[in-house]
């Protein structure tokens, strides 16, 4: 039997559906918004974990099927493959939003499938698609018993939008996405130009006013066809294990903690581990220190929380607001357009910054259409960067993550294309990591634009803060280390300028945070932000005013557009010629615009003026030099232009009677004419006789002067 709820988001009516498709999954359900429909499916292993975990397995696939758009895929194969970027960034949207809401003790396998059925080009398909996954959940007997609402924050002519469509978000100066239950906010991810926090509060509240609608949604859904919740019983510590463990590291952990270097904490750390298990018969071929191990990590966990909540000490020794030891440098590298080094602690990130044309820039095929994307930043997280051992396997949807945030940070003080023609590029290697190295990005992708002649707007640094709670205390972190991060409550990267926030994204363990909270963050983050912005701006504090040496230079010529067909050629004969010619990269649009790219001078000079011959319009008055192409009785054609011919009548051969063309001029001479008129048809009358009159008298009046 099929069910079906409603209600109105904005000004939009939302439709969840249950009961028709999938009814084997453990809750499946459909949501439209608009012309757009995303199925979520749930299925949850049913048995006991087989072995031991540490971690939840949730499984996020969202996939976008390109039939939603009545479209048939590109390629060779003719059907979806890997998960495009923005598949990927979707599944993290809503992995982030859900995982922190599930029984920290339920640790079997669930999988959440979902898939856009229909797009309609207007409605963003991720909002729909988290909406989704939760009312999948909430009507499964998966012990999830909290669902989160999902909604798109806009802000356009000064005016909260929401869940604005594609069209109107070209218009507003936030792209805000916001999750969380009915009492907080448990994720965001946004962009924008350089708002204030005031504003961005703002948003954050009327986007959560809005989502507690979608969640009575989904509660009345679950109230007619829900069924009932598995029970999940809470893992108790052994008491035996327990009190050998707390013997043996009582006081121990925080001296530990209190050792700054990363490498050395950690093998003072393994050394107490070790100590620990001497308790324990670990010769005893059935011995699993799977109990001891987390055992270990609860008492290390509850020390280092207690010690910063109430001995208000941060684990490496820091004050609560404290950033670490800042360097930057630029030109690290000889031959690169721009590179910038961003140390801070035992983070680091080398950011190397590369020009290039427009026939460089990405090509993007989504539901709503094709666009093209001339600012890309790729971030790499390599397994040295931490100590490990780990393959290359290409980036992972950590680092896609990661990538698309620094991006977002970054593109908001981007030149527009008009002024800077460029398509930019930005490799940001992650080189050492102990704690927030996308905002180590962020800042080092500023450095490297600096240094390659990049004109932004303004440079953009970033500050990673956290949050530790112990009931009702609870302290905000700034800057915070690895440690930090994986023993913390919160990871809130804030990135900006001097004026606003560029970027911000939120993730959390807990199930959310409150408004005060979030305003607390946001004073102690732009204090971080600015203070990291002086420390960078004292290596650059504005883009170099010429490009690297190295980097394309890209010249403007705007022409006619019925003259785009003669720089073209017929099958492109031209413009490849002049290609070869001078080895430049030429790209020309529909309206007349040829971008002239070279980092040879001389190279892009020839190019220019073999396309201004080309294009350039005849002048009555103006003499030419060309060649005679052909003869008729009447007069000789000359080719004055390339392309372009006028006639030379037999009376404007010579200023004295001829007999035939062929006594002044032949097949294949150069002379020099003068445009005598141009007649209605576009026709060209030339005139040898009046241009050598010109040189005559211009040739008298030197000798006379």
């Amino acid at each position: 039997m099929t069910t079906q709820v409603t209600g109105n988001i904005g000004s939009k009516e939302l439709i969840i559906e249950t009961g028709k498709l999938a009814r084997q999954a453990d809750g499946a359900v459909t949501v439209q918004l608009g012309g757009t429909v995303v199925f979520s499916a749930v299925v949850a292993d049913k048995n006991e974990p087989k072995e031991e975990r540490d971690f939840f397995p949730l499984f996020v696939d969202y996939r976008e099927r390109t039939y939603a758009a009545g479209k048939i895929p590109g390629g060779f194969f003719k059907r979806e493959a890997r998960p495009s970027e923005r598949e990927i960034l979707t599944c993290r949207l809503t992995d982030r939003t859900l995982r922190p809401l599930f029984p920290k003790d339920y640790l079997n396998e669930v999988n959440i499938s979902s898939i856009v059925l229909s797009a309609d080009g207007e409605n963003n398909p991720d909002i729909v698609g988290m909406i989704a996954a939760s009312a999948a959940l909430m009507i499964s007997p998966i012990p999830f018993y909290e669902p989160i609402g999902a909604v798109r924050v806009g802000y356009i002519d000064e005016q909260f939008v929401i869940n604005p469509t594609f069209d109107e978000l070209e218009n507003s100066t936030l792209d805000l996405v916001l999750a969380g239950t009915k009492a907080n906010v448990n994720m965001i991810e946004a962009g924008a130009l350089e708002v204030s926090e005031e504003l961005m509060l703002q948003a954050i509240e009327v986007g959560h006013r809005e989502l507690i609608k979608i969640i009575e949604i989904q509660e009345e859904l679950q109230k007619k066809c829900g069924k009932e919740k598995g029970e999940v019983t809470p893992h108790k510590l052994d008491a035996d294990t327990a009190q050998k463990v707390r013997k043996a590291t009582d006081g121990k952990f925080q001296k530990i903690h209190l050792i700054k270097d990363k490498g050395e904490r950690n093998q003072a750390r393994q050394k107490l581990y070790d100590t620990v298990l001497t308790q324990f018969p670990v010769d005893d071929p059935e011995f699993k220190d799977t109990e001891v191990k987390r055992t270990f990590s609860h008492f290390e966990s509850e020390d280092v929380r207690h010690l910063i909540v109430h001995g208000k000490k941060r684990p490496d020794g820091r004050l609560f607001e404290d950033i670490r030891d800042i360097t930057c440098e630029i030109e690290v590298l000889p031959r690169t357009h721009g590179t910038g080094l961003f140390t801070r602690g035992q983070t680091q990130c080398l950011a190397v910054a590369t020009l290039g044309t427009k026939a460089d820039e990405q090509r993007i095929d989504a539901l709503e259409g094709e666009s093209k994307k001339n600012f890309m930043l790729h971030y790499n997280f390599p397994g040295f960067s931490v100590g490990e051992v780990k393959p290359n396997r290409g980036p992972g949807r950590r680092e896609i993550g990661h990538g698309a945030l620094a991006e977002r940070a970054l593109k908001a003080v981007m030149p527009d294309e008009e002024s800077f023609p460029y398509t930019v590029r930005i490799v940001a290697d992650v080189m050492e990591s102990n704690g927030s190295s996308s905002m180590a990005s962020v800042c080092a992708g500023t450095l490297c634009m600096m240094d390659a002649g990049i004109p932004i707007k303004r440079p953009v640094s970033g500050i990673a803060m956290g949050l530790i709670t112990e009931g009702d205390d609870y302290e905000i972190l700034t800057d915070i280390a690895g440690m930090e991060d994986h023993l913390g409550d919160m990871d809130f990267k804030v990135a900006g300028t001097h004026d606003g926030i560029t970027a911000l994204q939120l993730d959390l363990k807990i199930k959310g945070i409150s408004f005060d909270i979030i305003r607390k963050a946001f004073q102690q983050a732009k204090k971080a932000r600015l203070a990291i912005l002086d420390k960078m701006t004292s290596v650059i504090d504005k883009p170099r005013s010429d490009l690297s040496v190295y980097a394309p230079r890209i010249q403007i010529l705007q022409i006619k557009t019925s003259k785009i067909k003669d720089v073209i050629g017929p099958g492109g004969k031209v413009i490849r010629r002049i290609i070869e010619e001078t080895g430049v990269k030429i790209d020309i649009d529909d309206t007349g615009k040829i971008l002239i790219a070279s980092s040879d001078a001389e190279a892009s000079r020839k190019a220019i003026e073999q396309i201004e011959a080309i294009v350039e319009e005849v002048e009555v008055g103006k003499c030419y030099t060309g060649a005679i192409k052909r003869i008729l009785n009447f007069g000789a054609f000359c080719e004055i232009l390339p392309g372009t011919d006028g006639l030379i009548h037999i009376s404007e051969l010579s200023s004295q009677y001829i007999n035939k063309v062929e006594d002044v001029v032949k097949i294949g001479n150069v002379v020099t004419v003068k445009v005598i008129g141009v007649d209605g048809q576009g026709r060209i009358n030339l005139s040898l006789k009046a241009a050598q009159e010109g040189n005559s008298n211009t040739q008298n009046s030197t000798e006379k002067g």
